[in-house]
């Protein structure tokens, strides 16, 4: 059964950080490709990170030089570290494998001061 399970999310001040996790299970997380994703109040999904199984990361443009995506092959986790916040990266966000139709419960991230 795959899983995803996200937290560290938070209320943050702008110009603030946090580092977001996703722990997984029930797929060969060292194979795929891992995505991480938010969501706004009244908005769509959005993919904001992308990493490949050899560390190669991709980001959205909104997100591109102030968010680090990385993982861990040996836990099974993939993380985001969110640097520099805007009051508009609130949102919840989820990690989930490219392709896979299965999302977890994702963690709020707001940032507000």
């Amino acid at each position: 059964q795959v899983q995803f399970v996200e937290s560290g999310g938070g209320l943050v001040q702008p110009g603030g950080s946090l580092r977001l996790s996703c722990a997984t299970s029930g797929f060969p997380f060292s194979e795929e490709i891992m995505t991480w994703h938010r969501q706004s109040p009244g908005k769509a999904r959005d993919l904001v990170a992308s990493i490949f199984s050899a560390g190669r990361a991709f980001y959205s443009n909104s997100t591109r030089g102030r968010f680090t995506v990385s993982r861990d092959n040996d836990k099974n986790t993939v993380y985001l570290l969110l640097n520099s916040l805007k009051p508009e990266d609130t949102a919840v966000y989820y990690c989930q494998h490219y392709g896979s139709a299965t999302w977890g419960q994702g963690t709020s991230v707001t940032v507000s001061s």
